[in-house]
């Protein structure tokens, strides 16, 4: 899964996130609907628009219930909203509550910082009418979502180059807790998206089981060889890396590490490695999409899902990759709905992270019963694929059906204003989670903590094949699927 390992590392840590990120997740989303019933909750949350001329970009989401708090107040409403949130999150964890609150408060400057930077109409005008009204005769047509890029690249920057600075923030660095929170909302509104479509959406969410099942069996055996076989690791760093190549980086490379009982450094230093490899193909691949695979915008959707080994990074570069090819498609005059292709994306991630607790499971007991056997040990039992769930996805499964149920019996005008504030709270999330990633990604630390040899094993594997059978099999799967044009 994402980012970084969390502090405690353990899956008793693991699981108190998960349940806030549902719990969080939820609560915002119902805040939101509560807009059907004429009362609006979170019209006060700060939007940007594409601009030129700074000074009118922000707003709130509602201008017609919040208008008043104008574009500065937004943007401090939102701000105050999350740090009380959040830091009581924070506090649920065991962090340092008034450390978490200063340096969340940095990093949500810096973070939107980024956001509002990218919506500079040179960066995210995309079609002729935008550059038409901005009197523009060129951009870069990233859309306003070049901001996550931005973001990204700030936190890199800052990671590398102020280690110092980076250090402090990482208090409020938190990427797995964000993205899942995000995941949670990212359920309700794709829910709505496919309301009227259920039958198309059914055929991807096949499509991604079966591409999912291919591809992971394959991966994991070769990754596990090649650790084994061409490098001369131990069954102990072969797995959780084999886990964390292939599977779902962080999340995997723990619950495997904890199946085996591996030493707990090692599924640290892998996770390290995943974080790093994370931010290169979020940097990477969705470009490569947007120049290989403009037509074919869910064989790229379902290669960043399969390819780009964390939570967080998957669904950025998802969230980039539709950006760039929606605006690439819009430009040649073929105008798709947006959310396809992002959906598809997270789809398979959410089924990958069900797939980790099985295979955990599966691990932990092909090793205590025939690997590592000891007398008295404790066989592994069918209730720890519970204890490994993913339990944030609760969260997304309740937010999806709870929308999908309001899509399907409320006029689209009722249901559309608050699906709209809780994406742009989703956004938001996305946005932490960008910066965080970049954050905890300090090249340097890491060589110098005796990466290089693992670091290799993952070279080979990442780029020798996993990306390549990944698109491969995401070609077989979605070739000739495109998403519904928009009406």
């Amino acid at each position: 899964m994402s980012g970084a390992v969390a502090a405690d590392g353990g899956p008793v840590g693991r699981g108190r996130e998960d349940w806030l990120a549902a719990g969080i997740g939820l609560a915002l989303f119902l805040a939101a609907l509560a807009g059907t019933a004429g009362t609006d909750l979170l019209g006060w949350v700060v939007t940007t628009a594409v601009w030129i001329d700074p000074t009118g970009a922000l707003a709130p989401a509602a201008r017609t219930a919040w208008g008043w708090l104008g574009g500065g107040g937004a943007l401090l409403a939102t701000w105050g909203a999350l740090l009380v949130l959040l830091t009581l999150a924070a506090a649920a964890t065991g962090a340092r509550v008034g450390r978490f609150a200063l340096a969340f408060s940095v990093l949500f400057a810096l973070a939107y910082g980024s956001w509002f930077l990218g919506s500079h109409a040179r960066l995210a005008a995309v079609t002729p009418a935008e550059l038409k009204k901005f009197g523009l005769d060129w951009s870069l047509k990233l859309t306003s979502e070049g901001g996550f890029l931005i973001a990204l690249v700030a936190g890199l920057v800052i990671a590398n180059a102020f280690p110092r600075f980076a250090e402090w923030l990482k208090e409020a660095a938190r990427p797995e807790l964000y993205i899942k929170i995000a995941i949670v909302l990212l359920g309700g509104v794709l829910a709505t998206a496919i309301a009227g479509k259920l039958g198309f959406a059914s055929s991807l969410l096949l499509r991604g089981i079966a591409a999912i099942v291919e591809a992971y069996l394959i991966y994991w055996a070769v990754v596990y060889f090649v650790a084994r076989r061409w490098f001369g690791f131990s069954r102990e760093w072969a797995a959780p890396l084999a886990s964390g190549i292939s599977i779902c980086g962080v999340a995997a490379a723990i619950a495997t590490g904890g199946a085996i009982r591996s030493r707990p450094g090692v599924p640290v230093l892998v996770s390290s490695l995943v974080v790093v490899f994370a931010v290169v193909e979020v940097l990477l691949l969705p470009f490569l999409a947007q120049a290989f695979l403009a037509d074919q915008p869910l064989v790229a959707a379902a290669w960043m899902g399969l390819a780009v080994k964390t939570d967080g990074a998957a669904v950025a570069a998802g969230g980039i990759t539709e950006a760039l090819l929606l605006s690439q498609a819009a430009a040649g005059g073929v105008n798709w709905q947006a959310g396809w292709i992002l959906g598809t994306t997270a789809a398979v991630k959410i089924f990958i992270d069900v797939f980790i607790s099985v295979w955990a499971f599966i691990l932990a007991y092909v090793w205590t019963n025939h690997i590592n056997v000891q007398p008295g040990q404790e066989r592994a039992r069918p209730i720890e694929i519970w204890h490994r769930f993913p339990k944030f996805i609760l969260g997304f499964i309740v937010t999806f059906a709870v929308a999908l149920a309001l899509s399907l019996s409320a006029s689209p005008a009722q249901i559309a204003t608050p699906v709209a504030e809780a994406n742009t709270l989703r956004v938001i999330f996305f946005l932490l989670t960008f910066f965080s990633i970049g954050l905890l990604s300090n090249f340097r630390k890491l060589w110098e903590e005796g990466l290089g040899k693992l670091a290799l094993v993952y070279v080979v594997s990442l780029f020798g094949f996993v990306i390549w059978v990944g698109l491969a099999i995401s070609w077989i799967f979605f070739h000739g699927v495109t998403p519904p044009l928009a009406s």
